[in-house]
């Protein structure tokens, strides 16, 4: 398999190993509901150290990751600061922003995102995938970096979103009109993904011109594009039962189905030969009722996904400001491809916040219950990012101008002769709607007119129609909840050991659970005895700890006989009474029994630092 080669990569290949775990800082006040980490989340802070932090929660938990990182176009401005021991990376801090003038800008971009997948890569669950926003400025090395950090053989798609209402006349050579959404899974074998909805439009193919009683139905093609040749026994004369005349597939081709196959479709009434029975060649009745979703393609258009002005128009309405924010129309097509009633959703460059909009929206449309977490380590993280959430949430007063287009149609030159057409089609929209020639007189109707004023426009070969309102209304939430984070100081071992600082119980609990077992640490079931960590595949798990130098020097810190027993005891109470048969590991600061003891109650004794006790 080929390489990606770039500077700096020998720095950062493991550079995820040794990011700092720093525990999630809970601030009840920014949040909306109770406090809780197994709930959806808002961290503001560094994504890689959030990423990190996030590892004993959510390792293997997550089944869809969207996000939507610096295109390094050069004029964005964005900056890499990951803290990699280097003289490269440090003189790279020194030239912060990264600019078009920057020849190693690429380089940069890569050295940012290795160890940004490497640990999104541990964060998808067997069946998740990860998706990616890009322009063509870097596309092509992600998805190298891609195929060497998820695989090649699990790239699915690069999905073209045409995300322009109009060219961009301004442009140097093209009018770049698309953004490529990149599609790996963790395992392909494994992904679960779902087939789109049907269109109003889609289903209006389907008719019912026989009044055949299994409803409505559309035909297809009854030949396939392989040759006699590749198929012999797909190659055979079938009978028009109107007139009696043989048929034999069109040249160069085969029929779908085998002779066996063929009669059974005959007696299932599924052969078309036209209206009068006089059609060429046959073709194959497929009834709506057994055809299910539509398979997802690889172009998108504005029109079912939104676009960038759209989205921004989309901010307005929420009373926010943010230069490039995504629509939630595209993440609600990716949200209903890539996940389920239940999935979790993570976005790491989570921005103005759309991804969690989105979550929220497809909970209220089917009543699901999928989380979000969202991660942004900018300032406005509260202020917008979370801002839009809560009125997501709650609702939100909306004051402006409502604009629906009644009319979009681009017109060629052929279609320019044909200008006193077009003319009419204005106007009998502007009379549909009450409006004359432009003036306020409803042409005698009492029909109470939508809007405030009709807009026609000729832009850039394009005529567009809009009604235009001027509203003030609440929009409703969604309802949901969500907790507010902030990264807390990283788990230092040498703070540790001097006691200098003690990291409380879920905190410590957590880092140790996922270091210890590779587990995820997940909520305790309720009636869990005193420290009671979690269970892993093989071993229940506890923590005697307090956040307490006075605590931890006192014999209560101690894993004695009696603990041991108890924690014994609960084990073998599980299960009915049958026990799992799991062993018990123990962190505590000392213990007062021997090996052998412990082994006689399956309990392995695990000694957190024992100088972090001792006086002085």
């Amino acid at each position: 398999m080929s390489e990606i080669v770039f500077k700096g990569k020998e720095y950062v290949y493991n550079h995820h190993l040794t990011v700092p775990y720093r525990p999630l800082v809970v601030d009840a006040a920014k949040g909306i509901g109770p406090a809780d980490l197994g709930s959806n989340l808002v961290i503001h802070g560094d994504n890689l150290h959030a990423l990190k932090s996030l590892l004993p929660r959510y390792a293997g938990q997550v089944d869809l990751v969207f996000i939507d990182p610096p295109y390094n176009t050069g004029n964005e401005g964005w900056c890499y600061n990951d803290n990699v021991n280097s003289p490269i990376m440090k003189e790279w801090l020194t030239t912060n922003p990264v600019d078009g003038e920057d020849m190693l800008r690429h380089d940069k971009w890569l050295c940012m995102m290795w160890p940004r997948l490497v640990l999104l890569r541990e964060l998808l669950s067997e069946k998740g995938s990860i998706w990616i926003t890009l322009d063509d400025n870097e596309v092509h090395r992600a998805r190298m970096v891609l195929d060497e950090i998820f695989g090649a053989n699990n790239f699915v798609a690069s999905i073209a979103w045409a995300n322009k209402v109009s060219p961009a006349n301004d442009a140097t050579h093209f009018s770049r009109d698309f953004d490529n959404v990149i599609l790996y899974t963790k395992n392909l074998a494994s992904w679960e993904f779902n087939r789109l909805d049907r269109t109003d439009e889609q289903e209006a193919m389907y008719v019912n011109p026989d009044f055949d009683s299994r409803g409505a139905w559309n035909s297809m093609t009854y030949s396939s594009n392989k040759t006699k040749l590749e198929r012999p026994n797909l190659h055979y004369k079938i009978t028009n039962p109107f007139n009696g005349e043989d048929v034999w597939p069109p040249s160069g081709t085969t029929w779908r189905f085998s002779e066996e196959r063929h009669v059974k479709n005959v007696n299932d009434k599924l052969v078309f030969w036209g209206k009068d029975g006089g059609a060429k060649f046959p073709r194959y009745k497929r009834f709506l009722s057994e055809v299910g979703g539509v398979v997802p393609r690889t172009v998108w258009n504005y029109t079912d996904c939104g676009s960038t002005q759209s989205a921004t128009e989309e901010m307005q309405r929420l009373g926010l400001i943010f230069p490039t924010p995504k629509p939630t129309r595209l993440l609600d097509r990716v949200i209903s491809i890539a996940t389920s009633v239940d999935s979790l959703v993570l976005d790491s460059f989570a921005g103005s916040g759309t991804t969690a909009h989105a979550v929220l929206k497809a909970n209220a449309k089917d009543g699901g219950n999928r989380k979000f977490i969202l991660v942004e380590g900018e300032e406005y993280a509260d202020k917008l990012t979370a801002e839009r959430v809560r009125r997501a949430i709650k609702g939100y007063a909306w004051v402006g101008n409502q604009r629906e287009t009644l009319l979009e149609e681009k017109i060629t030159f052929t279609q320019f002769k044909k200008a006193d057409e077009w003319l009419k089609k204005v106007e009998a929209i502007k009379a549909k709607e009450g409006f004359a020639d432009g003036d306020l007189a409803d042409q005698g109707t009492k029909k109470k007119k939508r809007f405030d004023k009709i807009n026609v426009d000729l832009k850039d070969g394009v005529l567009r129609v809009e009604g235009e309102k001027r509203i003030s209304e609440m929009a409703d939430g969604l309802g949901g909840e969500f907790t507010y984070c902030t990264l807390g100081e990283p788990l230092n071992i040498e703070k540790l050991l001097s006691g200098e600082s003690l990291p409380g119980f879920d905190a410590l609990g957590a880092w140790l659970f996922h270091t210890a077992t590779g587990g995820t640490l997940l909520a305790k079931p309720k009636g869990s005895p005193d420290w009671y960590l979690g269970e892993a595949k093989d071993a229940h798990v506890w923590l005697v700890y307090e956040p307490s130098l006075l605590f931890l020097k006192s014999p209560e810190a101690a894993l004695t006989l009696s603990r041991a027993k108890t924690f014994a005891e609960w084990g073998h109470a599980r299960n009915d009474g049958k026990g799992d048969g799991k062993r018990h590991l123990v962190f505590a600061p000392a213990k007062y029994l021997s090996n052998k003891q412990l082994l006689e109650h399956g309990v392995d004794f695990a000694p957190l630092p024992f100088a972090l006790y001792r006086e002085g």
